[in-house]
């Protein structure tokens, strides 16, 4: 019985454990997505936007859709996809107020959505 209980609470307690880190590394890898999206939103504001500041982020989003499909449904993966290659082919032709309407879009979805995937009580029920 009282392997039982300790069996249990080890248990539980590994699962607590994976869920904070699963946790911290998402606020981590948003935070640092969401501060190059700021940087690339404030420099299509002021039109000194390029196509090399935009393919930058893609990459860097890119990089971290790689980890982030294992915690991040693909469907929510996919509309960032969708809205930053749409904001690059609008900063590629120098439409500025399209591509910030797209890249605020997603620098609101980076600063959001790591709280719908935390381990709350919300989230659960």
């Amino acid at each position: 019985m009282v392997r039982a209980v300790c069996l249990t609470l080890a248990a539980i307690a590994a699962c607590i454990a994976f869920f904070l880190t699963v946790d911290l590394y998402l606020k981590e890898q948003f935070a640092q997505f969401g501060d190059a999206m700021e940087t690339l939103c404030e420099k299509t504001e002021n039109e000194l936007a390029n196509e090399g500041d935009a393919d930058a982020v893609r990459m860097m989003w890119a990089d971290k859709k790689r980890r982030l499909q294992a915690f991040i449904p693909h469907n929510d993966i996919a509309y960032v996809d969708y809205r930053l290659n749409e904001a690059f082919s609008y900063i590629s032709t120098r439409n500025f107020p399209l591509a910030l309407a797209n890249l605020e879009i997603v620098k609101k979805m980076a600063g959001t959505m790591p709280d719908n995937y935390r381990l709350r009580l919300e989230n659960i029920l």
